[in-house]
């Protein structure tokens, strides 16, 4: 039984054409993903949700709550608790304190604006415990229309973003055949107390919450359909019994950053991704994938 990988019907052809000079790589766009995770009886759980089947990119597939960087999350007057924005700097492998601070936002930011989580609280050491009600789905939808930036909403309600909640867990980057490209840094979080999720994005059709080891076994089936980068994730996730065990491993993670590699071995090309060999890819130069 086929397994529940993503691979679009013109990856092929593409990849033909990065292999023979014809196509020319677009730039990776910035992002930030969060597995965000609660404990239960049987284990972490994680927040999952399935994009709609019309999305240009990864329709049907299942991922966590994130997107890319909005120009504005680098903006200076963001409120800060955690570790310092150099120290963020030097963990995600980037040139300065702005650009750290831009993807620690858009973590943070996207999370909100796609499960209405917040890790942020009224002093650097609290969270909020509600983010539920008029008021703030009128914010969060301002976000999301981008009528007001990350730093004057935090501002406004007088809150401190929380980095020291999260922990930087893998990078990866879309292959330079896609049309559409992220340089995305992947986080783990635990769900605040007090907070709830729910299906705020308009890109998703379906939200859950569901243990890695489970989600896993979809995938493997051919029951759920992922990305390689997120059923990755679920398969390092698995060896932990809490979340806090999780986000405690993440600081001795390699940021070190995926990126597939396309290339031609005795007569057709091969799709792969270092350190994840079940990805692999054979495509015959002039027919489809095996």
């Amino acid at each position: 039984m086929a397994n529940g990988q993503w691979y679009p019907p013109e990856w092929p052809d593409r990849i033909r054409a990065l292999a023979a000079g014809t196509l020319t790589p677009v730039a990776a766009r910035r992002a930030a993903t969060v597995m965000l995770l609660r404990d239960t009886d049987g284990g972490p759980a994680v927040h999952m949700l399935r994009r709609r089947a019309s999305m240009a990119f990864a329709g049907g597939a299942y991922a966590y709550p994130g997107g890319g960087v909005d120009p504005r999350d680098d903006d200076h007057l963001v409120r800060w608790a955690g570790p310092t924005r150099a120290w963020w700097a030097e963990r995600l492998g980037v040139d300065d304190e702005t650009e750290a601070q831009a993807i620690v936002c858009a973590a943070v930011r996207e999370t909100y604006e796609e499960a209405g989580v917040l890790l942020a609280g009224p002093t650097p050491d609290t969270v909020v415990g509600d983010t539920t009600g008029a008021d703030w789905e009128a914010d969060r939808a301002a976000l999301v229309a981008r009528e007001t930036s990350f730093a004057e909403f935090l501002d406004r309600r007088g809150l401190v973003l929380r980095s020291d909640l999260l922990g930087a867990w893998t990078r990866w980057i879309t292959p330079e055949f896609e049309p559409r490209r992220y340089d995305t840094w992947f986080f783990v979080a635990s769900l605040p107390a007090g907070q709830r999720t729910r299906n705020a994005s308009g890109e998703a059709d379906r939200t859950v919450w569901i243990r890695p080891r489970d989600a896993a076994d979809g995938y493997d089936k051919g029951e759920l359909l992922m990305m390689p980068p997120t059923i990755a994730t679920l398969r390092q996730l698995t060896p932990y019994a809490t979340a806090a065990e999780a986000l405690a491993a993440a600081p001795a993670r390699d940021l070190t950053p995926v990126l597939a590699q396309a290339r031609l071995v005795d007569g057709e090309v091969v799709l792969s991704w270092p350190g994840h060999d079940e990805f692999t890819k054979h495509i015959p130069t002039g027919g489809a994938s095996a």
